[in-house]
């Protein structure tokens, strides 16, 4: 299978990568930092294609079609970008940085994809958001609602393949929290998750065609509960 990894130069990104080319799989992976990804191209050189790609360039698409052609083509899009920070005293550059990347890039990529797969007629777009997505988050504003965005997104547009007839598999990845950059700080959170174990969960999600995973097992219970918090109680909560 021939597999694009966008966002592959770090934490869940990267291991997700190194178990697929594990896999024997041929991949293009791309990410802002190339020089990030020269480890991952070490492990398989014949299998595995690099590029740089900044998902809020304008010719971040252009960028994608090249690496896809240098790939001969694309069956599965594995989409791992995104940025996110706490932003307690909602810092506008924090803010606004994040919805540049996480709600436009992910429009510009994601759309990008679907568009090749919809010419095709079939393909897999499988992308990772989070259960941040569920309801607003006060630590993190703009990431939070981003995520809500992604989530919206992926569900529109696999109602969209489907009355199309376009054979295009979905697969929305919500993680909980997970041990990386966007959960340091002062603050203690529950059942932090490891991305090596993360990515375990998300290849075999993509393998059985899931549509949506929440990950992992004690976040798929506590999720839909969380999502039935009614509106004034989940405003006094302490996050």
């Amino acid at each position: 299978m021939k597999i694009i990894v966008l966002g592959a130069s770090s934490g869940i990104g990267m291991e997700v990568t190194k178990l697929l080319i594990g896999q024997g799989h041929e991949l293009g992976v791309a990410a802002r930092r190339l020089d990030r990804l020269e480890s991952l191209k070490q492990l398989a050189p014949d299998r595995v294609v690099t590029a740089m790609i900044d998902v809020t360039d304008d010719d971040a698409p252009q960028r994608l079609q090249s690496l896809i052609s240098e790939l001969g083509g694309m069956d599965l899009f594995f989409y791992a970008s995104g940025i996110g920070k706490q932003n307690r005293s909602l810092t506008p550059d924090i803010e606004l940085n994040t919805v540049n990347t996480n709600a436009m890039g992910f429009t510009r990529m994601v759309g990008e994809a679907y568009r090749y797969f919809a010419q095709r007629g079939v393909g897999h777009i499988a992308a990772i958001t989070s259960i941040a997505g569920t309801q607003g988050l006060g630590p993190a504003p703009a990431y939070s609602a981003t995520k809500a965005m992604q989530n919206v997104y992926l569900q529109a547009l696999e109602q969209q393949a489907n009355s199309r007839g376009l054979k295009i598999r979905f697969t929305d990845i919500r993680p909980g929290f997970v041990d990386t950059d966007l959960l340091k700080g002062d603050n203690h959170y529950p059942m932090m998750l490891k991305p090596q174990q993360v990515a375990r969960h998300i290849v075999r999600a993509i393998h059985n065609r899931r549509h949506v995973v929440v990950i992992d097992w004690k976040y798929a219970i506590l999720t839909p509960l969380w999502r039935l918090l009614p509106r004034p109680l989940w405003r006094h909560l302490k996050i």
